[in-house]
């Protein structure tokens, strides 16, 4: 499945620069110009949108599955444990297509971007293993660590539901980036809801409203990141993420978590 999209992303995996090269189309520079600009957004803000990842017709076919039970492992009611309020079904594995192609080849891109992050200094030593380069490498180390459990999910969020800042860990196997994609169409189908990412470190905090539109996605930081200090060096900071009050209508979003959980 090919997955290029607006302003030159396509999440297919590229097995070399000489591939690359050897596109005469010119998409392949568009592709690294592209990913070079989600790259610098994420080193800068610790996010970085994704623009148009997949077609209306996507997600309006994504959430009709979030009525399937069947191809779910859990329903989390967030009010019950102090999440916020709404809802969120982890799926079970297999993945339905779409989402399961569309991991691997996020994390291909992915992985060298956390590789380079886990090599700045001051990040926690056992975050420090390097990243295979495919997903199902990574996988087979969360498993052994044993984190059996698929991580991705839908949020479904109603008027007054939001969701609380938080860190999406699940264990010891933590990949430091994830992807939410947003399936429903702002001012259409809902008000309010906007996703929210703070950053917290010794010297102050930043809060952030990432604008997002019908099928777009966001990249962010997990847990925290490495950031360029004001004296020069390291530092680091915490992140968290969330979603503002909805105001009225229904709200769905896609999690793509790339560690499985306990």
């Amino acid at each position: 499945m090919n997955y290029a999209v607006q302003d030159g992303f396509d999440f297919t995996p590229h097995e070399s620069d000489e591939a690359d090269e050897a596109d005469e189309s010119g998409e392949a520079d568009e592709r690294a110009i592209a990913w070079q600009a989600a790259a610098t957004s994420l080193d800068r803000y610790g996010n970085a949108i994704l623009p148009a990842l997949l077609t209306p017709a996507q997600c309006e076919a994504l959430i009709a599955l979030y009525a399937d039970e069947q191809r779910f492992r859990s329903t989390i009611v967030m009010a019950r444990h102090n999440f916020g309020r709404g809802e969120y079904r982890y799926f079970a594995y297999p993945l339905p297509p779409l989402l399961d192609e569309l991991r691997h080849a996020l994390y291909a891109r992915l992985a060298p971007i956390a590789n380079r992050w886990n090599a700045q200094p001051g990040i926690d030593p056992n975050t420090n293993a390097a990243y295979p380069r495919d997903l199902d490498t990574f996988l087979a180390r969360c498993h052994r660590a044993g984190q059996t459990r698929p991580t991705p999910l839908i949020l479904r969020y109603g008027s007054g539901d939001y969701n609380c800042l938080h860190q999406d860990l699940y264990g010891d196997q933590v990949f430091p980036l994830q992807v939410a994609i947003l399936l429903s169409e702002p001012g259409r189908d809902f008000t309010g809801g906007e996703f929210v990412m703070t950053e917290s470190a010794s010297n102050g905090q930043r809060a952030e409203v990432v604008p997002l539109a019908q099928g777009d996605a966001v990249v962010f930081a997990v847990h925290h990141r490495a950031a360029a200090g004001k004296r020069g060096g390291i530092r680091k900071v915490a992140m968290r993420h969330g979603v503002s009050v909805v105001r009225s209508g229904h709200r769905y979003t896609v999690g793509l978590i790339f560690h499985d959980a306990r």
